[in-house]
């Protein structure tokens, strides 16, 4: 019986990429988990409770950034050189690593192989597949390179040559697949007047999070009128929403007393702009968010929700999922036949697609913050930050992770994998699949609104 298990579970893994991801990432948080919860990776020399280190290694694996420990002090170097790894791993996906090792042996990547990667990148064509893998690992070990340099400007004259440019490293890979976790202690806060470290970050966050289709296209065709309709989409979505969050942000905390009171006006506009490029991705902050207005705090809810693009090493529903249902409904209130955007119609699939991630996010969202709202004592808003950081993979606190009760723990685990597996892709990955139909059914006459 247990061989018929092993043989089916073999089948479905070998024809399914979705459900390959799913175990893969799965697999990497386990043994993760195991790792860091050993007395070997801490400070103390002291083995971490299991729970926190499986959390802490779901965190880094899916690159969000909460943790109920503080990452500077309770682990040591190694423990450190663990979570980078696994946030570099879960950056570019467990794929890119099982494809890399027979790429640089220089033997032929299988089909199976070339399914998942256009499963892990979220694209539509098997074409050029090869090609667009190679691209992503030396963009991303590049842009990482060119980070950690800029950052080392500052932090070896602070912290000396080889701490500094650890330092440097290792912030500049968490910025970059938008995992938001430091070693610095207290995030950027002390440094949240730096100019070169906040831009530093904020670039390398916002590269991250484009998604490598759209940073490719960039690269190579450089005019945004032969960008894809795709990438276009990214891009404005991604202005407007750094745009409108730095000046909400700036509003709501420079008046009545918020965080920003007191910082001056070129401090405040650095802390406003990095607030919002890192609440839709990222878990670095520059203010202590366990201070901000319960109306921050919704519009960096929204942010979160939204998150970064597809094909990238953001979270979130996607700028692109966010988009078309904007445009939709614009469609729907001019009473058009079709979307249109940038000269092209949004197909009704799309639509259908992005509505389907929208309602089953909202509703992972809602049910897991209604049950920790009944096992813990938190006031909702923090209840519900916490809840849409994990499911985004932002990382982003308000100060109640470490104090989470273990059924808490576990449900922002899980929401941290769910939100780096995508909600669709863990439908395809276990077999939820409509059945063809050969009977078309007369159409429904449904009053709505």
């Amino acid at each position: 019986m247990q061989s018929n298990f092993v043989k089916k579970t073999y089948a479905k893994a070998t024809e399914n990429p979705a459900f390959i991801l799913s175990i893969g990432f799965f697999i990497l948080i386990i043994l993760g988990g195991i790792i860091l919860s050993t007395p070997y990776v801490t400070r103390n020399g002291k083995a971490t409770d299991m729970i926190d280190a499986f959390f802490v290694a779901a965190s880094a694996s899916c690159v969000t950034g909460l943790s109920p420990v503080n990452t500077a002090y309770h682990w040591n170097s190694l423990g450190h050189v663990v979570i980078i790894i696994l946030i570099q791993i879960g950056g570019l996906g467990i794929m890119s690593l099982a494809t890399l090792i027979p790429l640089l042996l220089r033997k032929k990547i299988g089909l199976k192989s070339r399914q998942i990667l256009k499963e892990q990148f979220n694209i539509d064509s098997l074409a050029g597949m090869i090609n667009l893998f190679k691209y992503v690992l030396l963009f991303t070990v590049l842009t990482e390179i060119v980070g950690a340099l800029l950052l080392s400007i500052r932090f070896i004259p602070q912290y000396g040559f080889g701490k500094g440019m650890w330092f440097s490293i290792f912030h500049s890979i968490s910025a970059f697949c938008n995992a938001g976790f430091d070693i610095l202690g207290d995030s950027i806060y002390p440094l949240r007047s730096d100019a070169l470290v906040n831009i530093t970050l904020m670039l390398l966050v916002i590269i991250g999070g484009l998604g490598f289709m759209v940073t490719s296209e960039i690269f190579y065709r450089k005019n945004f009128q032969k960008l894809s309709t795709h990438s276009k989409l990214v891009i404005l979505i991604t202005i407007v929403l750094i745009l409108v969050g730095a000046v909400g942000f700036f509003l709501l905390e420079s008046i009545g007393g918020g965080v920003l009171k007191g910082e001056g006006t070129k401090a405040s506009i650095i802390e406003s702009f990095f607030q919002s490029v890192v609440a839709r991705t990222a878990g670095f902050y520059s203010v202590n968010l366990s201070k901000i207005k319960e109306s921050t705090a919704l519009l960096l809810i929204c942010l979160m929700f939204i998150g970064g693009s597809p094909g990238s090493t953001a979270g979130g529903i996607k700028t692109t999922t966010f988009g078309v249902l904007i445009i939709a409904t614009i469609s729907v209130i001019k009473k058009e036949k079709e979307p249109i955007i940038f000269k092209r119609s949004i197909s009704d699939q799309s639509i259908k697609k992005a509505l389907s991630i929208f309602l089953i996010s909202l509703f992972i969202v809602i049910l897991v913050s209604f049950v920790i709202s009944v096992t813990d004592g938190f006031k909702f808003i923090d209840i519900l930050y916490e809840t849409v950081s994990a499911l985004a993979t932002v990382g982003a606190s308000r100060g109640i992770t470490e104090s989470l009760s273990n059924i808490g723990k576990i449900l922002i685990g899980l929401c941290m994998y769910l939100g780096r597996i995508g909600p669709m892709t863990m439908a395809l990955a276990f077999g939820l699949k409509a059945e063809d139909k050969m009977i078309k059914y007369p159409e429904a006459m449904i009053s709505l609104g």
